[in-house]
């Protein structure tokens, strides 16, 4: 009866934990927080700063696979990690117009900004 009881405490206690990983996993960017995967839209640095700046092919390329899921890439352009950088969220979410993706989630609110 013991063992009985031990084993199910210990299964319980395998279950909350794979539910902690799996919620903590279920991010706006799935298992990366917005913070890591600004990183790889460090090729859009002076575009995120500069209205007129050109934005350069690679970060279009990067917008674009970000923006397949607008959650992320609202979470990146208003990340601390941006903003360290001295990204403008009200200059980088003119970013995808800025590339003519046709695509892009117009209309999309991204905190007090929407995307254009």
């Amino acid at each position: 009866m013991k063992t009985h009881v031990l084993s199910s405490i210990f299964v319980l206690v395998l279950c909350l934990y794979s539910l902690k990983i799996t919620v903590h996993g279920a991010g706006e960017c799935g298992r990366n927080p917005p913070d890591r995967e600004a990183i790889k839209l460090a090729p859009c640095a002076m575009a995120a700063r500069d209205k007129s700046a050109k934005v350069s092919a690679t970060c279009c390329v990067r917008i674009k696979q970000m923006g397949q899921n607008p959650k992320c890439l609202c979470a990146v352009m208003l990340s601390s990690t941006a903003r360290n950088s001295g990204a403008k969220p009200e200059i980088s979410m003119t970013i995808p117009k800025r590339c003519n993706i046709a695509d892009r989630p117009v209309g999309y609110k991204c905190g007090a900004y929407t995307l254009p």
